[in-house]
């Protein structure tokens, strides 16, 4: 149990004991933006007032004597209009560095998902071609949400939609078709307008050659394009997981668009719909300014998408008969809500966001509102080098791939800045700066003070045995830490390692991973500071060779660093790295 679950306890303790007939309901105990205000914080006391119907300090003093009786507080303040400051014994911190010791890369983990199982669903380009940077920021913000929450407790499922059924799925194997003929040596000029264009293809064209010569050429497109179709979806599929893997990011399932209607299950998505009256045959108002003689009035099958939430009613089919993709998207996520997972989460691109509203009010209805969506948009991404737009790929034909950003400043890097601002913020990625070994860049500023842990442990090695680091002088440090060589430093940093627990679960109920790699560049931030202090006063640094009890004790916490960067770094996919060749750095 962490002290602010402890603090919780005995607050809720209190208020049971004082105030029988209410309920305690959400109250916060954080650290306290300000030093002067205590070790820990609650607003226990305002959230009470109103159901008490009394001043929220004259509640806060009906509390303390109740809650200074627990032996490990030293004093209790009311501050302000009714907030409860906490000042604690030297001994809680010291037993929060052991327990981090004690735990490792355990230490952090929540059990506030109680084991409910979640479906995270990221990345899902269409397969038409190499992924893009625009996909490598879903596909970490995807899969970093998905650790944070098994971090929290949950039992989460990574899964990635296949959309291979519709026309972008005919445009790539005519495409794919246009290399194959050029591979067989007939002059059919540039790629046409309308196809893709990218070289990428060209394997794949070689590849059926290879196979099958000249078998398809001069036969009509009925006879070769579902094959050209099947061939090439299965070519794409396999480069992106290839660079989804060079990311780091992996998936637990890939789910089929094309699968999904030849097994009916739009079918009874719509068959379920239609039984609770949520389908009707009607004609929808033109859309908002677009001139009246260019729409045409039509009936069409509709959703009551209005009667939860939603601006208009939507089309499941069009002209043709054919589904719609909002058709396809509610049978999809229906599939997933009856393989167990009333709470789904999406990651889209922002130019998905006016279809937020439409896929929420759909799930919200066919699932009875058992079921909910939440969607998190991912903005674009400013891919610069050195303050200069970066130039496009060849490749790809008209875009920048994920891989040969990938392959030029490392994976590691490539997740940690696409989670330096909130995924709904557009974000600057500039591939020269980030690379830089000053404290402006956050991977390095967390990474370096990675890679100072362990040289201080290196070097103590050379001083102290193997025993003595990792077992035998542990002992001292809840005797030595707080009352030899306590510094404002060290406290803060202390606080700051032990609020880890609180960033997990704050993190993961916003469903907001980028406060993980925020959380990181703070502590690094209070570490760096702790090491420069020592540059000023020998008494300071991290190794005292005259003292050992102290180094020993020093030592304890810069292992405690060293797990929770670790333990961060792990959720953001970032391998933390044990040297850096910087020598001019400084915090």
């Amino acid at each position: 149990m962490t002290i602010f679950n402890e603090i919780r306890r005995i607050i809720a303790e209190a208020v049971g004991s004082v105030f029988e007939q209410l309920d305690a309901g959400a109250f916060v105990v954080e650290l306290p933006k300000e030093k002067g205000h205590g070790d820990i914080s609650s607003n226990i006391a305002m959230v009470l007032s109103k159901q008490a119907k009394l001043a929220p300090r004259e509640i806060a003093l009906q509390l303390k004597p109740l809650l200074e009786k627990h032996d490990f507080i030293s004093s209790i303040d009311i501050a302000g209009p009714g907030f409860i400051n906490f000042n604690f014994k030297d001994s809680v911190w010291q037993k929060e560095v052991l327990e981090i010791l004690r735990q490792g890369l355990s230490y952090g983990d929540s059990d506030m998902g109680k084991g409910r199982k979640i479906n995270v669903e990221f990345v899902s380009a269409n397969p038409t071609g190499p992924m893009h940077v625009g996909h490598g920021r879903g596909a970490v913000v995807g899969d970093a949400l998905a650790s944070l929450l098994v971090k929290a407790g949950y039992d989460v499922c990574r899964e990635y939609y296949i959309n291979d059924a519709g026309a972008q799925v005919d445009v790539l194997a005519r495409s794919a078709y246009h290399r194959y003929l050029e591979k067989c040596g007939k002059d059919v000029g540039d790629v046409p307008e309308g196809l893709y264009p990218g070289e990428y293809l060209i394997p794949v064209a070689e590849k059926i050659f290879k196979e099958y010569g000249d078998k398809w050429v001069g036969m009509e497109e009925s006879s070769w394009l579902e094959f050209f179709k099947g061939r090439t979806i299965k070519e794409m599929l396999k480069m992106i997981k290839e660079d989804l893997s060079v990311l780091g990011v992996r998936h637990d399932i890939f789910s089929s668009e094309k699968k999904l209607v030849e097994d009916g299950e739009v079918d009874r998505a719509e068959k379920v719909l239609a039984e609770k009256g949520l389908i009707y045959e009607g004609v929808l108002e033109a859309p908002k300014g677009q001139k009246s003689e260019d729409w045409e009035e039509r009936e069409q099958t509709l959703f009551r998408s209005t009667e939860y939430g939603d601006d208009v009613d939507r089309p499941l089919r069009k002209s043709d008969g054919s589904w719609t993709y909002f058709a396809s998207d509610i049978a999809y996520h229906f599939n997933k809500f009856r393989r167990g997972y009333p709470l789904m989460i999406d990651v889209w691109g922002a130019d998905h966001g006016g279809y937020v509203k439409r896929m929420q009010s759909a799930v919200a209805a066919i699932t009875q509102g058992e079921g909910r969506l939440e969607v998190k948009l991912c903005q674009m991404i400013n891919l610069l080098k050195d303050g200069k737009p970066y130039k496009m790929s060849k490749r790809a034909g008209n875009f920048i791939t994920l891989r040969d950003v990938i392959d030029e400043i490392g994976a590691g890097v490539v997740r940690f800045i696409m989670l330096t601002r909130k995924s709904d913020a557009q974000l600057d990625f500039d591939l020269v700066k980030v690379l830089e070994q000053t404290k402006d860049n956050p991977v390095f500023y967390v990474q370096y003070a990675h890679a100072r842990c362990c040289s201080v442990l290196r070097h103590a090695k050379e001083m102290f045995s193997e025993e003595e680091i990792s077992d035998a002088e542990l002992s001292k440090l809840p005797h030595d830490i707080m009352a030899k060589i306590q510094t404002p430093h060290e406290l803060d940093l202390i606080k700051g390692l032990t609020n880890w627990s609180k960033v997990v679960e704050s993190a993961a109920a916003a469903m907001e991973p980028h406060r993980i790699a925020f959380y990181l560049v703070e502590i690094a931030g209070l570490f760096h500071s702790l090491w420069n202090s020592g540059n000023s006063d020998a008494k300071l640094r991290f190794i005292v060779p005259e003292d050992k009890p102290l180094t020993l004790a020093r030592l304890a916490l810069i292992k405690a660093v060293m797990i929770v960067l670790q333990s961060g770094l792990s959720i953001v996919g970032c391998k933390p790295v044990e040297e850096l060749r910087s020598t001019t750095f400084d915090a």
